[in-house]
């Protein structure tokens, strides 16, 4: 059963905790070789310009990670998927079981366990949309959306990106990749809750966290899974349901001047055979995908294989801080759900106890500094 709710960062680590042991799982897995990619259908949906009909809604929810393990195998066998499907299956039924109405409360701070009672404030698994399947491309599921570079691993970063993201200017700006935070040293700089603006756009309520509105596009690994497509021969709309945010692609046109600069980007639509090929540039600092730089650019892909299933296919490009491009893949499958409106406030009313918070901390301790 899907479920909606409103942002709720604190339950992001069980579920990231679920994907991760999936992809430690998948390192033991044995060599196989990707198939080859296999072409769209040529009796696909059709709009009146004659393009392939992109336009539904779609569920993005998958267990397959962004990354795997170091040089293992990109597909899985049935086998090894079946088996990892089925621990996360049985790990949600456990999740989802009632709890004790006679049980101690947890110490301060939640005992680490998974769920509301170790990390306390947090949603309940029955809240949760995480996935269950792994994405199946070509008829064979993947360890990984990564396919370069081929050990399924990003790029390493660049001497400056390094430098950059250690500096005092980085951790005054706002970021929309939330979900990178735990990599991410501006997330909880010193500076961190000095101004509301400071704080993460999506911890804001302004744009979805984890890179769900994109570019690049990435499952959420945690609930609001849905993507719709709208399609004209002018534009096209990508209607995300985490946050409600709706990216406007301008088909054959010319990308804005490199002064004009926005939290999704700039993104330019064109035809290639029966794929739309968009390129996105123009990124502002605050968008930050990943420590990324103003310059990056995502070249995505999208490629209607049949009737209910759309691959997605996307390219980063950023020399100021990788130092290779990277591409990964997933499929998206057509679904029946309805987007429900995401009811997070733009702004997010506890933000005025989040900065009181850090000024009572910061009053603690001068006192204590104080009586040493």
């Amino acid at each position: 059963m899907r479920r909606r709710n409103r942002f709720g960062v604190p339950v992001m680590v069980l579920c990231g905790g679920v994907v991760a042991a999936a992809a430690v799982t998948a390192s033991a897995q044995t060599k196989t070789a990707p198939a080859q990619p296999r072409a769209a259908s040529k009796n696909l949906p059709r709009t009146p310009d004659g393009h392939p009909d992109l336009q539904g809604t779609y569920d993005l929810a998958t267990l397959t990670p962004l990354e795997r393990t170091a040089g293992s195998p990109l597909v899985l066998t049935d086998e090894q998927a079946t088996r990892l499907e089925s621990q996360v299956a049985k790990q949600k039924d456990q999740l989802a079981a009632p709890i004790a109405g006679d049980r101690s409360a947890p110490p301060s701070g939640g005992d680490g366990s998974p769920g509301p009672y170790g990390n306390v404030g947090g949603y309940n698994n029955f809240w949760l949309d995480p996935g269950s399947h792994y994405t199946t491309i070509d008829g064979r599921k993947r360890a990984s959306l990564l396919v370069d570079p081929p050990d399924g691993r990003l790029p390493a970063l660049t001497a400056d990106a390094q430098k950059r993201r250690t500096s005092d200017a980085y951790s005054r700006r706002p970021t929309s990749d939330q979900g990178a935070r735990e990599d991410d040293p501006g997330f909880e700089g010193a500076d961190a809750y000095n101004d509301p603006e400071i704080r993460p756009l999506a911890e804001r309520c302004l744009v979805g966290f984890s890179s769900t509105s994109g570019p690049p596009i990435l499952p959420t690994y945690f609930y609001n899974n849905l993507h719709q497509i709208v399609q004209t021969p002018d534009y096209v709309m990508i209607l995300t349901e985490m946050v409600h945010d709706a990216r406007i692609i301008r088909m054959n046109a010319q990308h804005a001047p490199p002064t004009l600069r926005k939290w999704l980007g700039d993104s330019i639509g064109r035809w290639d055979g029966d794929t739309l090929v968009v390129e996105t540039t123009n990124f502002t600092d605050k968008t930050r995908f990943r420590g990324s730089s103003e310059n990056l650019k995502v070249t995505e892909r999208f490629t209607r294989l049949d009737g209910r299933t759309l691959r997605y296919q996307f390219t980063v490009e950023d020399p100021d801080t990788w130092t290779r491009p990277w591409t990964a893949e997933y499929a998206w499958p057509l679904t029946g759900d309805q987007l429900y409106e995401y009811a997070c406030h733009e702004g997010n009313y506890a933000l005025g106890n989040i900065l009181r918070g850090a000024r009572l901390k910061e009053k603690e301790e001068a006192e204590k500094k104080s009586r040493q």
